[in-house]
Parts: C-alpha cells; sequence; structure tokens
C-alpha cells in the first residue's frame, strides 16, 4: 500500500470485518502477534498487520515523524484494505498510534483495543519501568542487561522473555520516540468504544490505576484482565487475549 512517499507492507489474513493490529515500540508485530492474528482470522475477521516504517518493505521518512504520522499510515491501510473501517488494536506503544488514529479519522474506527496500555502517570511514577522497552531493544547492550529489562516491564514471573531478545527494530524505535505528541490530542480515543486489556502483572498499569479509564470515560469504556501476563500479553496468553478481542468486537455497531 502506497501514498506520496510512503510505502506500509500489511499482512493481510482472513474475511470479515477488519482488524488491524499495531505492535509494541521499535517492534514489528509479526511473532509477537502470530498466534492472536490466526485466531481472529478464524473467528471471521479480515486482520490487517501493517508494519512500521522501516520494517520489511515499509518506507517513508523516519525524521521528524509523530503519532500523527503514523496515524494517517494506519487511515491509509484501512481505506486500502479494510473497507475503510476498522477495529485497531494497539499493543503498549502501538496504543498512542491507535487512540490518535481515533481522533484524527473517526468515521474509520469502529473501535479501539488498548492492550497493555500504560497509565496516564507512568512515566513519572516508575522511571525504571519506562526505561525497560528501550533498554530491552538496545542491540548493543549485554544479553543479560536486555533480559532484566525484560523480566522488569515485560514478563510476568514465571514466563520466559527470552523469545523477546529478537524482534526488535532500533531506528524504528528511534522514529517513533523523537517527537512527543501532548496527551491532550490523543488520550481520549475521539468518542471510539474503546476495549482495554489489563494484564494483571503489568507494571506500566499498577493495579490503583486500573479503573483509570473507567472513572474517566464511563461506558464507553470494557475492562478485561489478563490473568498470568504482563506487558508481553499476546504471546504470554494468546488464547485469552484473542476470545477477549473477538468476544468485543462482534459485539460492536
Amino acid at each position: 500500500m502506497r501514498y506520496d512517499n510512503v510505502a506500509i507492507e500489511t499482512l493481510v489474513q482472513g474475511r470479515g470485518p477488519a482488524v488491524v493490529m499495531l505492535p509494541s515500540l521499535g517492534r514489528d508485530g509479526l511473532e509477537d502477534f502470530d498466534t492472536v492474528a490466526e485466531s481472529l482470522a478464524a473467528s471471521g475477521f479480515k486482520v490487517l498487520r501493517p508494519q512500521p516504517r522501516g520494517v520489511g518493505k515499509s518506507s517513508g521518512p523516519m525524521v521528524g515523524q509523530d503519532l500523527n504520522h503514523f496515524a494517517r499510515d494506519v487511515a491509509e491501510v484501512i481505506d486500502r484494505l479494510g473497507d475503510g473501517k476498522a477495529v485497531i488494536v494497539g499493543h503498549a506503544f502501538g496504543h498512542f498510534i491507535a487512540r490518535m488514529t481515533a481522533m484524527k479519522y473517526p468515521t474509520k474506527v469502529r473501535g479501539v483495543v488498548l492492550a497493555a496500555a500504560s497509565a496516564k502517570d507512568t512515566a513519572e511514577r516508575n522511571p525504571k519501568v519506562w526505561a525497560t522497552p528501550v533498554i530491552a531493544g538496545d542491540l548493543s547492550l549485554p544479553d543479560a542487561q536486555r533480559l532484566a529489562a525484560l523480566e522488569l516491564g515485560f514478563f510476568a514471573p514465571g514466563n520466559s522473555p527470552k523469545s523477546w531478545l529478537g524482534g526488535w527494530h532500533p531506528a524504528v524505535s528511534k522514529m517513533q520516540r523523537e517527537k512527543r505528541v501532548p496527551l491532550s490530542e490523543w488520550w481520549s480515543a475521539g468518542s471510539a468504544p474503546l476495549l482495554e486489556l489489563i494484564p494483571e502483572d503489568d507494571p506500566f498499569k499498577p493495579r490503583d490505576r486500573w479503573d483509570e479509564l473507567k472513572v474517566e470515560y464511563g461506558p464507553r469504556v470494557t475492562v478485561v484482565t489478563i490473568p498470568k501476563s504482563s506487558h508481553a500479553l499476546f504471546i504470554e496468553q494468546p488464547v485469552v487475549v484473542a476470545k477477549a478481542i473477538a468476544d468485543w468486537s462482534k459485539r460492536l455497531p
């Protein structure tokens, strides 16, 4: 899929209402999403996995970009491959893009799934946790240091983080972190229905913040907690995650 000077390679699986899956910071979402994507396709959805600029055949400007540009990429994918309307699943950093897409292109978004979304104040409240994606994705660091970051920020006790030593794209991470957009411009996700998947052991969303969105937006928000999982919930609990997304998406108008 191309527009202007941007090309977005997109993996397409299944037929039915479109579900767009957006990966975590600096990741491509291929192996991370494989099991859940296959399950959603088997459940009657057309699953679209657009690759971030700089991954595979996706290309375009990678300096001076922000959530507005990434949201445009998603909107173009929805138009070209999703029949103009989709549920957007944003994993970790991907939830920022999903929310911005819903803000800027509300007619294209049936609903937004916030999977392992951080609390509003995680960066200030727990900077060590906030730094874990950057450390884990820094391929110049020793594996032991990267594994420690993954254990702290991404994996529940008893779940091995070794599979996530691969799958990182440092240039993509740098692009995605370069320009911050004020929270007020994307946080609400417009008026889209929201499904929040909260991993029970995710330090990015501690238990005293679990009701954060429900309090703020009331009946727009459906909350499902995912047991025995942390920030990497798609590979820790793929069956539970896929069912939650499918059940909620089928109830949307």
